[in-house]
């Protein structure tokens, strides 16, 4: 891309945002002629640092790919089971993956509903879900990049079992 724009947990949770982008976009407006009265917080800038080196220092990267590729085993096997005919779809990048819950596969109709129990059955469980999309039959997996593969597993156990649960509700 010729720009990208990050923010949040760049400088984890400090107020800080950062443009990257190709030579020649960036390199236009004349020295002066781009800047604002957030730029350059020295606190928010040393936060920033220090979370590139953590992110190095963990490993975090490969942790993402290791976690998305675990998430999407897991959940494409439990798409295959006949009773999670409801996950319409699976996809994201990395450890940010979601599911999408559907009333039909083969309609691909939106379950808002079933969300919206799997979230509340879910929390009963003991894990927080959040659902999302444009129309909120989107269940959104976004763990730390931090948790152990135990945590993890019990997470997804959890998700599981309150996916059918809900199933049962619905």
């Amino acid at each position: 891309p010729d720009l990208i724009t990050t923010a949040k947990s760049l400088a984890a949770g400090f107020p800080l945002s950062a443009v990257i982008g190709k030579a020649k976009i960036m390199d236009a407006p004349a020295p002066g002629g781009l800047g604002g009265t957030y730029g350059g917080n020295p606190v928010a800038c040393a936060a920033a640092l220090a979370v590139l080196d953590i992110i190095e220092e963990e490993k975090l990267i490969g942790r993402a790919a290791a976690m998305g590729r675990k998430l999407t085993r897991r959940f494409k096997s439990m798409a295959r089971k006949p009773a999670f005919k409801c996950i319409g779809d699976i996809h994201g990048l990395g450890a940010m993956l979601a599911i999408e819950l559907v009333k039909d596969r083969k309609k691909r109709m939106p379950a808002p509903e079933l969300a919206k129990a799997v979230t509340q059955q879910a929390l009963k469980n003991g894990l927080l879900v959040l659902s999302c999309g444009l129309y909120g039959n989107v269940l959104r997996m976004l763990a730390p990049l931090t948790i152990s593969d135990q945590t993890l597993d019990e997470g997804l156990d959890i998700l599981e079992r309150s996916i059918r649960q809900a199933m049962k509700t619905v």
